[in-house]
């Protein structure tokens, strides 16, 4: 008998001296959405009661699930609640245990703007930018290893923050670092693809106090903060793996399976619920089990994931990876949860599609769907591509330029051309700079484009001093380290001393653009209107038009010098006589014919507010 009483009091004591794990750790007062849902983990912690008694926050839901180490609760929290440490005391038989949770009152500092047009992202991979802090390095038996292009190179948060004005000088405004948070996996996980923990930033970065403390400093510099987020999956080494919450928290629990990486079929009318089915729930690789977001539990956790991190750190933005591969219905409610709560936030999805349907079908408002994705931005691989036959060191391809032009004139499919995200290259494809180039054409030419076109630019660490990497050499060579970097690096980019003389030309050519385009106007907001290349000059010439504020680029595809009359464009140029070159600081006569060299490129600004005036004939937009 002795023995019976004893065995149950045993096992209470066992439970209760397990520390519990509740995500978030906190929360905040004031929120608009009052609900808030506490995973809570811990031995058999299912088994017990809970009370809460708190002013104005109620214990409104406690759900059980078939694993009883885990309790979801959900808090409805009162308008009138206040800033304050809540007790949630957990009874089983005779024995509780009390946590304490604290809510906070929300912050009021700079945060949550967004991005848009007036901005221009710079794409930095911490892990190969700079090593602030060696002494975080090493951690759970992953070394660095500077020689192996797919192992931990030793970048971090501090070494970013060391670099900021770097960034700022050069005219950047806005700075996208892939993903943060813990991947603590086996082989090191440097690109922070497969997260182990939703949040923590990882050890080998900083701590979540660092970057809080990052997002700051490049606020107090004038510049915002993209955070990279994954909701389609995880780590194989996310703590929960050991101990799941529910049959249903992973697609495909059992083991991997693959996805088609068939994007089409979500779009698809024809397509069959199995085709969807095996793009969406299939895993990308046996390292990163796919999450199913149709778990109503695991929906709730990971949009409050993004809120809290909003809300911590201040960011301005997310960019979402993997976009199409997550549950369609979580992503809308997703993107529409975190609007309510911040009205000027931008979310930008990785919709990796290679021309403009499937793009505009994904983004919100789409005239092509009659579902509404609540996605603002979407990466517009489209205009990349574009770019890349442009642009081609291969090509022999009678006037490239019309790939750029043909590529903009299917943007009639899109509901808000301002929010489409363009980019030459990123971590994922082959750097625009090639191995050898002898001279900054090409650079010049798509740079300008960039940098003028409509949308949000994105650059990546790196482009300004003509860092090259080709795709088939491995995703490890599209990111290398930023040369200066470390300590022990020969050279050191960040400086003009550390560059070339062909590195500093091509710096300071992006630096003369980036700093202009500020105070652009006619980039910022202003329509787009373009002529269509011809075959005998193979030049590009188009127009960014805001009230009195314009831009007239031209483009020359062509290796020859070209001759262009300004009254074929006058519809731009209107009774303006001259226009200044941003590049060169120069006069050119829009009375005469203009001269452009062989590759060359003008951005050429007129109005700015001059007693001159011109007429304007807008394009359809």
């Amino acid at each position: 008998m002795k023995k019976i009483l004893l065995f149950p009091f045993l096992l209470l004591v066992s439970y209760f001296s397990f520390a519990l794990r509740v995500e978030p750790a906190f929360w905040w007062t004031g929120m608009k959405n009052p609900e808030l849902q506490l995973l809570v983990y811990g031995e058999n912690i299912g088994n017990a009661r809970v009370k809460l008694d708190y002013a104005d926050v109620k214990l409104d839901k406690i759900v059980k699930v078939e694993n009883p180490n885990y309790l979801f609760l959900y808090l409805k929290i009162g308008k009138n609640a206040q800033p304050g440490l809540l007790n949630l005391t957990f009874i089983d038989g005779k024995k509780q245990t009390t946590h304490t949770f604290e809510l906070k009152a929300r912050a009021h500092s700079k945060g949550a703007q967004g991005f848009n047009p007036s901005d221009v992202l710079y794409l930095i991979m911490p892990d190969r930018f700079a090593n602030g802090d060696a002494s975080n390095d090493s951690w759970d038996g992953v070394s660095v290893d500077r020689s192996d292009p797919f192992a931990r190179h030793g970048g971090d948060l501090a070494g970013v923050s060391r670099h900021l004005d770097y960034i700022r000088d050069l005219g950047a405004t806005t700075i996208w670092l892939n993903p943060v948070l813990e991947n603590r996996m086996p082989q090191g996980s440097y690109h922070g693809y497969a997260i182990t923990d939703f949040y923590k930033v990882d050890k080998r970065l900083g701590s979540n106090d660092d970057y809080c403390r990052l997002v700051e400093n490049i606020h107090s510099k004038g510049m915002k903060v993209v955070m990279d987020m994954i909701y389609n999956h995880c780590g194989s080494r996310h703590w929960w793996m050991e101990d799941l919450p529910t049959p249903d928290w992973l697609n495909h629990q059992d083991g991997f399976v693959p996805t088609t990486h068939n994007l089409y079929t979500v779009m698809d009318v024809h397509a069959p619920p199995s085709e969807v089915e095996g793009m969406v729930n299939g895993w990308f690789v046996p390292e990163m089990p796919d999450l199913n977001q149709r778990n109503p539990l695991l929906a709730a956790y990971l949009i409050q994931n993004s809120i809290w991190w909003i809300e911590q750190a201040r960011i301005d933005g997310i960019r979402h990876d993997t976009h199409p591969y997550a549950d369609f219905e979580f992503l809308a409610q997703w993107c529409k949860a975190v609007k309510n709560e911040y009205p000027d936030f931008n979310i930008v999805g990785e919709s990796w599609y290679i021309n403009p349907a499937p793009l505009a079908w994904w983004q919100q408002s789409s005239k092509l769907s009659d579902c509404q994705s609540n996605l603002q931005t979407v990466m517009d691989f489209n205009w990349m591509n574009a770019c890349e036959q442009a642009f081609s060191i291969h090509s022999t391809e009678k006037n490239p330029l019309k790939k750029i032009y043909e590529a903009l004139a299917q943007d009639f499919l899109y509901p808000d051309l301002s929010n489409l995200l363009i980019f030459l290259d990123n971590h994922d494809v082959s750097r625009f700079a090639k191995q050898g180039e002898a001279d900054l054409n090409r650079f010049k030419q798509a740079t300008a484009l960039l940098l003028t076109t409509r949308g949000t630019p994105q650059l990546y660490y790196g482009t300004e001093i003509l860092l090259a990497g080709e795709k088939s050499e491995g995703d490890g060579n599209l990111r290398k380290d930023f040369p200066g970097g470390w300590n022990e690096d020969k050279a050191n980019a960040f400086t003009k001393n550390g560059r070339t003389s062909l590195q500093n030309e091509a710096w300071s050519y992006l630096q003369t653009l980036l700093q202009w385009r500020k105070n652009s106007k006619a980039v910022a907001e202003g329509k787009l209107l373009h002529y269509a290349p011809d075959y005998s000059s193979e030049c590009y010439v188009y127009a960014r038009i805001a009230d009195d504020s314009r831009v007239l680029v031209i483009v020359n595809g062509s290796e020859k010098e070209q001759i262009l009359n300004p009254q074929k464009y006058y519809e731009v140029t209107g009774t303006f006589s001259t226009a200044r070159d941003v590049i060169s600081g120069k006069d050119i006569s829009l009375r005469t014919d203009i001269a452009i060299g062989g590759k060359g490129v003008y951005v050429l600004e007129l109005g700015r507010g001059a007693a001159e005036s011109g007429s304007i004939v807008e394009g359809k937009q």
